[in-house]
């Protein structure tokens, strides 16, 4: 696999379908597996219509920001950001749609790729990501992004998870721009 195969956009109107059969389609074992259950999903169309109505607003105004990964031409997952305070901080989540793109090191490149759009199109002193405890994928790659541990704790962090132990990771602008200045030498 060459890095130069993976890159990263802004979501467009024809990744919406994916995002939502990435979702809809999951067993429930591998929802429950990342802390999401899929009886607290709103409707397809409600999803899909929250979706859009991020696609041409400001950055300055956006409830969610979706980047999207592809290797080579082909979509194959989506991060984004939500609980957006502009010019603050958001909570950032991660999503490999492709089973068989997981466990490769691909989620890695695909954030080191993308954090550049949170930290500079929203202005964010501090990202955070808060995945589930049990959930290994996230836990092992959020650190060596340079992200901080700060805390365990029990929430129901989202509207479509369950009340749950997360860990809790903070990334500041500094250690952004710390970071992101050795990879670009």
């Amino acid at each position: 696999m060459s890095e130069n195969q993976i890159t990263v956009r802004e979501m467009i109107k024809s990744d919406i379908p994916l995002i939502l059969d990435y979702w809809y389609s999951a067993s429930p074992v591998y929802l429950e597996g990342m802390g999401a259950d899929s009886k607290k999903f709103p409707l397809r169309k409600d999803f899909e219509s929250r979706l859009n109505s991020q696609l041409d607003l400001n950055y300055n105004e956006k409830k969610a920001y979706v980047m999207i990964c592809l290797f080579g031409n082909e979509q194959i997952g989506h991060t984004n950001i939500n609980k957006i305070n502009f010019g603050m901080d958001a909570f950032m989540h991660l999503h490999l749609w492709d089973v068989g793109k997981r466990k490769k090191g691909i989620g890695t490149k695909f954030l080191k790729l993308a954090i550049p759009f949170f930290f500079e199109n929203i202005e964010l002193q501090t990202l955070f990501c808060e995945p589930y405890a049990l959930n290994p994928a996230p836990n092992k790659i959020l650190p060596k992004l340079g992200f901080d541990y700060v805390k365990r704790y029990t929430t129901i962090p989202g509207s479509i998870n369950f009340e749950q132990e997360v860990c809790q990771y903070k990334m500041t602008k500094d250690q952004f721009e710390l970071l992101f200045k050795k990879i670009a030498s």
